[in-house]
């Protein structure tokens, strides 16, 4: 798997639109909303949490459904509404035509653009991602941050080491007759670093073991530390797995490199958290 150098990031962020708030990385804590007794033992949600990037929206809007094929929006609080097909972010065209390149001006990538399937719409970021050779981004909502109910985002990865372009995702309005709001300060994206090693032809090698009779004896000793002998001692500490995993990442830290990743088995709330 190829690996950027010391020197260069994994991926780097090009703001188009002035003032939109920088990617963050995202946080263990999903931005501070989960509950305590998972952020402290439930290693498998912080992971997720943190994997990659809060994306934000360039600016504070609103979107208003009529329940059939027309969407409206309105922005910086005022009364007016304006119908949507495709939209600039205000101001921006005339500044992209006075930096870019003669060639170029007249091609500024809309902020909204509404789709003829009803209640589909594509929200602009106001960024250009670039990654790392052979990595791709994942384009998704938040892990575990609560979601706004007027909206769901499709997933896509996008192979930003061959595509320069905006950074963008496809919406679908799920609530009419009603303003949805998106908070520039809130995320609405999260971006996840994907080698292309690992989807592809790569997913059609798998196997399933079809009876439980056929698990071997390494099988059922790594059932036994894993859950078994836990879960039988009544004095054993509480998050045993975060401990782990968070000493590992210590000693990672500390040699200079990182280990192959470890795949946790999926198990229950009580033996994993």
């Amino acid at each position: 798997m190829e690996q950027p150098s010391p020197e260069a990031p994994l991926v780097k962020f090009y703001r188009f639109l002035p003032g939109a708030r920088a990617p963050e990385r995202a946080d263990r804590s999903a931005a501070g909303s989960m509950p305590t007794r998972a952020f402290r033992y439930c290693e498998a949600m912080r992971t997720a949490s943190a994997l990659g990037w809060y994306v934000f929206p360039p600016m504070s809007f609103k979107l208003m459904w009529d329940g059939a094929n027309d969407v409206v929006w309105n922005y910086e609080n005022n009364d007016n509404w304006y119908s949507l097909n495709a939209a600039q972010f205000p101001n921006f065209a005339q500044h992209f035509d006075s930096v870019a390149p003669a060639d170029i001006q007249g091609y500024a990538p809309p902020f909204l653009g509404s789709f003829k399937d009803p209640a589909g719409l594509m929200l602009w970021s106001g960024f250009v991602a670039r990654t790392a050779p052979g990595w791709s981004l994942l384009v998704r909502p938040p892990a575990n941050l609560t979601r706004s109910l007027g909206f769901e985002s499709y997933e896509g990865i996008v192979e930003t080491d061959r595509w320069f372009g905006p950074l963008f995702v496809n919406l679908r309005l799920t609530r009419p007759n009603v303003p949805i709001e998106f908070d520039a300060n809130y995320p609405f994206l999260q971006v996840q670093p994907v080698h292309r090693d690992t989807y592809g032809d790569a997913l059609d090698n798998f196997s399933v073991v079809e009876r439980i009779e056929d698990l071997t004896s390494a099988d059922w000793d790594d059932f036994h530390t894993t859950v078994s002998k836990p879960m039988g001692d009544p004095h054993r500490p509480r998050g045993e797995y975060a401990v782990q995993s968070r000493k590992r990442r210590r000693r990672s830290r500390r040699i200079g490199h990182r280990h192959d990743a470890e795949i946790p088995r999926m198990l229950s709330h009580s033996f994993l958290c």
